[in-house]
């Protein structure tokens, strides 16, 4: 393929001396394939770049976050964020054809380094999904001591919650949690008298029978069938209370004095 070819309208340059054909949809793989050949043959994918390999809803590409040895002499590639680390066996693993850090590995790094909110919300998806066991990541943290960030990956081990269900969820819980309130269950299934199913709040406070909703994206698509869980859940005697992504984000003082307020009600 010559210079005046690939300058042509049917290539596209996606990395330095790196090109790929328009029929070729941008995507995170052609970006992190791109990355591949621009880093050293022993270089490991870890961090979100990792984890969004391993199936975490996290952005893989902005940056491409890379491990290289120790000894590398590579200081700097544009577009990519280069740490330098050991990794011990099992855990470089390939994932999607490409090396990367083990989910395990991937896991406890992000909870040592990101803000513990995130670090938790990592924990979260990863349990969720059951890519790995909180035996696990207490096993590796006692091997790996004097690895810094290890008191944040300590505390987001007994904040995390494997039954959440998205990001916004473990949001709305920390929020709560951190304004000195009561732990609340998650995913608890709630039944009437006769033990019929009535619903599956996303947080529940069982002994004030105060269930919390976090209603997301598709809360408008299915608004029919949440208003009906939630004409069951009240006439079944239980309190129910429903934030959005504003009210977490821009109001979280409003959502913990309403909620510290039903709880002493």
């Amino acid at each position: 393929m010559t210079r005046h070819q690939l300058g042509g309208a049917s290539w596209r340059r996606i990395g330095v001396g790196i090109y790929a054909w328009r029929g070729i949809a941008d995507s995170p793989m052609v970006a992190l394939v791109a990355a591949q050949r621009r880093v050293p043959p022993g270089a490991v994918f870890c961090g979100r770049t990792a984890a969004w390999l391993h199936g975490l809803d996290l952005p893989p590409s902005d940056p491409v976050e890379v491990t290289l040895p120790r000894e590398s002499r590579i200081a700097h590639v544009v577009g990519i964020s280069i740490r330098r680390a050991e990794l011990g066996e099992g855990e470089v693993m390939t994932r999607r054809g490409l090396r990367t850090t083990s989910v395990l590995r991937t896991v406890a790094d992000l909870g040592r380094r990101l803000p513990l909110v995130d670090a938790v919300a990592v924990l979260d998806a990863a349990l969720h999904k059951r890519l790995l066991k909180p035996s696990a990541l207490v096993a590796w943290l006692e091997g790996h001591k004097r690895f810094p960030g290890t008191a944040r990956l300590r505390r987001a081990i007994e904040l995390a919650e494997p039954a959440t269900e998205s990001v916004m969820e473990t949001r709305l819980r920390l929020l709560l949690v951190f304004a000195g309130l009561p732990r609340p269950q998650a995913q608890v299934s709630l039944h009437d008298g006769g033990e019929g199913f009535l619903g599956r709040p996303d947080l529940y406070y069982p002994m004030h029978r105060l269930a919390l909703e976090y209603d997301g994206s598709t809360h408008r698509a299915s608004l029919t069938a949440d208003n009906r869980r939630q004409n069951r859940l009240i006439n079944a005697g239980y309190r129910l209370l429903r934030f959005s992504a504003a009210d977490v984000l821009s109001a979280p003082d409003s959502v913990v004095w309403t909620v510290r307020r039903a709880l002493n009600a």
